[in-house]
């Protein structure tokens, strides 16, 4: 069966495979590390999103909003980061660098 043809500028589907792959494992260990040497923690996400960017594959959606955007710190409600709940809202504001970030809050059906 011969290979899809990619667009321009797309990587082959085993490279982006190998990408996620990478990424996840980048994710876990910044995870891990965040408690021991945060700031090891920190690179292990920025090399996650760089990977990320370079072969244009999009973060695993449940990691999202777990760390900072800006300064790549893994975002822990109490110890990275503090959490308000505000009518129709979530606020969540890094304590590293004082980024918030505004998140709505899902309307309760019924």
């Amino acid at each position: 069966m011969p290979e899809r043809s990619r667009g321009r500028g797309q990587r082959p589907a085993y490279q982006t495979g190998i990408a996620k792959e990478r990424m996840e494992i980048l994710l876990r260990l910044a995870k891990k590390e965040s408690h021991r040497n945060p700031e090891r923690s920190r690179r292990y996400v920025q090399l996650a999103r760089k990977i990320g960017m370079r072969y244009n594959v999009r973060l695993p959606a449940e990691w999202k909003r777990k760390f900072c955007k800006s300064c790549g710190t893994l975002l822990k409600p109490g110890v990275t980061c503090t959490r308000r709940k505000e009518e129709g809202a979530t606020i969540i504001k890094c304590e590293k660098c004082n980024r918030i970030y505004r998140y709505p809050s899902q309307r309760k059906a019924g």
